[in-house]
């Protein structure tokens, strides 16, 4: 299963702003149990999608510029992007299936 790489306020215009096509931020937390519950869910989309999507998780705690500038009050918010475009927020975990549905649904728009 793919691990899911970790991005900071530094790195966050570089790897998901100024990046051509789809990213999926993980707004996360260690001490929040639904983050935990979304991980492996996350992981397994991307290996499943890992030509059309890239996911990148983001430690709440630890940067609070990205925390800030998206208004983020819960976790996990994911965030998924287009060509550094904010596409669709979703707040809170869900099952692989009902993400996978809701992020089509997104790209599709």
């Amino acid at each position: 299963m793919t691990e899911i790489t970790r991005i900071t306020d530094e790195s966050f215009e570089r790897q998901v702003l100024a990046r051509k096509g789809t990213v999926l931020v993980d707004f996360t937390a260690e001490w929040c149990p639904p983050c935990h519950m979304i991980k492996p869910v996350l992981a397994q989309i991307a290996d499943e999608r890992s030509d059309t999507l890239t996911i990148y998780t983001l430690d709440t705690d630890e940067n609070p510029t990205a925390v800030r500038d998206y208004r983020i009050m819960s976790q996990p918010t994911l965030l998924l992007f287009r060509d550094g475009h904010l596409l669709r927020t979703l707040v809170g975990a869900r099952s692989k299936t009902k993400l996978l549905a809701e992020l089509d649904a997104a790209l599709r728009s």
